[in-house]
């Protein structure tokens, strides 16, 4: 199992570079190129996602992506550092209210302003990506998302 990490301060600008490395990797991975567009896609919405919420809360910590080449899919975990006002901190990787399917909201202590785009940003990673959870707790949240690779497409 090969993992490529990438750390980016949050700034908008570096979402552009985080979705280039996730569709080299993802390529390389085996991920079927039809699929291509929507790995950069779900990437820069949860990339967003991510420096939104660093921005919003005036955290300074680098947004993290891993991506993961697994024997038979191809994972991506963008994390954040906003821990989730309702989380136990000993919990801290406790999957969030919506149960981690990404439907509800990860953050139900959020600013009014931003709750609308981070819900609006979760229906998108949704709607692109069919294995998607969302996780949050006192160190943070994590949006993971899976796609099957083209060996395991033609073994199915």
């Amino acid at each position: 199992m090969a993992t490529v990490e990438l750390r980016f301060s949050a700034q908008p600008e570096h979402v552009r570079t985080a979705r280039l490395v996730a569709a080299a990797v993802a390529r390389r991975a085996g991920v079927g190129e039809a699929v291509l567009d929507e790995v950069r896609l779900a990437v820069g919405e949860a990339c967003s996602r991510a420096v939104g919420l660093h921005r919003s809360h005036g955290i300074t910590a680098p947004v993290s992506v891993a991506l993961t080449e697994e024997e038979k899919a191809f994972s991506i975990e963008v994390g954040d550092s906003v821990p989730d006002p309702g989380a136990d901190p000993v919990e801290s990787g406790a999957p969030d209210a919506s149960g981690g399917s990404g439907a509800g909201p990860a953050r139900p202590g959020s600013e009014a302003d931003g709750e609308g785009e981070d819900e609006m940003g979760l229906a998108v990673i949704s709607g692109l990506v069919d294995d998607v959870e969302v996780r949050s707790g006192a160190g943070g949240g994590v949006i993971r998302m899976s796609w099957p690779t083209a060996d395991a497409a033609v073994r199915s």
